[in-house]
């Protein structure tokens, strides 16, 4: 009865590694189920990796420009995590000197949005930091008007 049950739950698990797309086909647990030591290795690793990046990112950027790609994180999370990455690759490169400003970061961010529209082929024109305001119009109806 238990090697069915377990059975069960190995077949549920490959499904949901299946359809969720997995990391990379690695299980998302060990052997001893959802609790076992496979899951918290990956976790640790995925921790400690996290933590390699933001120690990275505290040498890297001012304090100023550190905030900044906090609240960019706030908003689009898949841009600042681009942003950290071609950070760190240009730190690894020797392109950095010493810290980098806010105002700096603020360049980086401008040069990755234009690369950004520039590779989808300008089909769609976006006006860069434009926001229009679409009201509702109110007809002119004369049964509003009372006339006492």
């Amino acid at each position: 009865m238990d090697s069915d049950l377990e059975a069960i739950r190995a077949k549920r698990m490959a499904e949901l590694q299946a359809s969720a797309g997995g990391a990379g086909g690695a299980p998302l647990a060990g052997p001893g189920g959802p609790g076992g030591p496979g899951g918290e290795d990956m976790a640790q690793k995925q921790a400690q990796e996290e933590e390699t990046r933001r120690n990275i990112m505290s040498q890297i950027l001012s304090p100023e420009a550190r905030e900044r790609l906090s609240r960019i994180a706030l908003v689009r999370p898949e841009r600042a995590r681009s942003i950290e990455q071609l950070l760190m690759r240009m730190a690894q490169s020797g392109q950095l000197r010493g810290a980098v400003s806010e105002q700096q970061l603020i360049g980086v961010l401008d040069q990755v949005e234009a690369a950004e529209r520039g590779g989808k082929g300008g089909s769609s024109e976006k006006t860069a930091g434009k926001i229009t305001f679409s009201r509702k119009q109110r007809l002119d109806d004369s049964d509003d008007d009372f006339d006492l």
